[in-house]
């Protein structure tokens, strides 16, 4: 894009308005649960947060869907936008067809009087700048939740209809680079993943000892007892001694959202304080996540996630996060979930998981292998997944530069 483009676009003639003015909004809701026929032979899409996390942002059909018996008024109209408002602010999503919402997000459709002087695609990309309005503006709670007159007071421009189709046409390619490429990342993801499961599938004519023993007899498994955790822990938005919960178990540490335990009593979490060489193992929800601990002194277990300490005269740790990373472990897990009534693993059944243990020397061969897979499918500093994160770098600089019309509101 050249800077006399972005000059002509930057100086655009633009009319400011209010979210409030521009946009009904109202907020979705669940039918009753209590009424199978409200949900049996669903015909309505019903969106959830779940619907972004899996298929992204530009949504033509939910995961679930509702009947139109449990519909109190009119759907949502398709092109309406949806963002939530509480739990996780500032996610949002373009909805292609009309639908329904839960009450998590707030829904908002072109008034009639600016549907034609709105591109759609120009809206959705506008609501990334009101997504970080939105994480700005908190009501301070047990459950987060947006100050909503804050938002519906927030600016919205509405530059002429060639200008938005410009924007539009420029990100757009820059998403569509960036689609490209992570396609392409999940290729070689499931590549690596097949030869990762046969690299750890383990045969009676293997050229070195491998034997089969239980987790229980390997490491010691244990988890935080929830009397521990509502007496002796109080979280915190700021400090230096970290709560590890489920969300922050993705086959690595993710500690893109933490919570701190600095004003914990931590003479009464002795059992949950965790070490280098540790794996964490979330056997509530999305059963089955794991990480290591990489350093002392620093992390302490959250309710939700066990801790898995190996015995390292048999075992590396390392070995068994890629293992515990496999379908060979996963098939195990649906075999223990499909014989609970509840959506979770007991410590019991977990010791009871049966690993394979190759010779030490064999273990560090597979772990050096498994490495350097691992790095050209998710270090950011090389290969397709630093391409991935300069073009997202790319992106949202010029998406930020493209929306930075020059004169405030008038």
């Amino acid at each position: 894009m050249t800077m006399q483009l972005l000059n002509l676009i930057q100086g655009a003639d633009v009319e400011w308005k209010t979210v409030q003015e521009v946009f009904m909004l109202k907020n979705g809701y669940t039918p009753s649960k209590s009424k199978p026929e409200y949900w049996e032979n669903g015909d309505v899409p019903w969106f959830r947060m779940e619907d972004i996390r899996i298929n992204g942002h530009i949504l033509s059909d939910a995961i679930q869907t509702c009947h139109h018996r449990g519909i109190k008024g009119q759907l949502f109209p398709a092109g309406s936008i949806i963002m939530a408002t509480t739990a996780t602010i500032g996610e949002h999503a373009m909805i292609t067809v009309d639908y329904m919402s839960n009450q998590q997000f707030t829904n908002f459709t072109i008034k009639e009087e600016y549907r034609e002087l709105l591109d759609d695609k120009f809206v959705f990309y506008y609501f990334y700048v009101l997504d970080d309005i939105a994480k700005n503006n908190l009501n301070q709670s047990s459950m987060p939740s947006v100050q909503m007159d804050a938002l519906k007071k927030a600016d919205f421009p509405i530059p002429p209809l060639s200008t938005q189709q410009k924007i539009v046409e420029i990100l757009d390619k820059m998403t569509d680079y960036v689609t490209e490429l992570t396609a392409e990342l999940t290729l070689r993801q499931k590549q690596y993943s097949f030869y990762r499961d046969k690299l750890l599938t383990f045969s009676e004519d293997e050229p070195f000892e491998v034997r089969w023993t239980t987790l229980g007899e390997v490491g010691e498994v244990t988890k935080l007892a929830g009397f521990e955790f509502t007496k002796y822990v109080e979280y915190q938005d700021a400090g230096k001694i970290i709560a590890l919960r489920a969300l922050n178990i993705k086959g690595k540490l993710d500690l893109t959202d933490v919570k701190y335990i600095d004003n914990s009593d931590f003479s009464k979490l002795k059992r949950s304080k965790l070490f280098a060489g540790d794996m964490m193992f979330t056997y509530v929800g999305t059963v089955g996540q794991v990480a290591l601990i990489d350093e002392n002194n620093k992390y302490y277990l959250a309710p939700n996630v066990a801790r898995i300490r190996f015995d390292k005269t048999q075992v590396f740790p390392e070995f068994m996060r890629y293992y515990f990373s496999s379908n060979l472990i996963g098939k195990q897990i649906d075999r223990f979930m499909q014989s609970s009534s509840m959506k979770n693993l007991t410590m019991e059944n977990i010791r009871k998981f049966e690993l394979p243990i190759p010779t030490l020397k064999e273990q560090e061969h597979i772990i050096s292998i498994l490495n350097k897979f691992d790095a050209l499918t998710s270090d950011v500093l090389i290969g397709i997944p630093k391409e991935i994160e300069l073009r997202r770098k790319q992106y949202e600089y010029w998406r930020e530069q493209l929306f930075s019309f020059k004169g405030g509101r008038k």
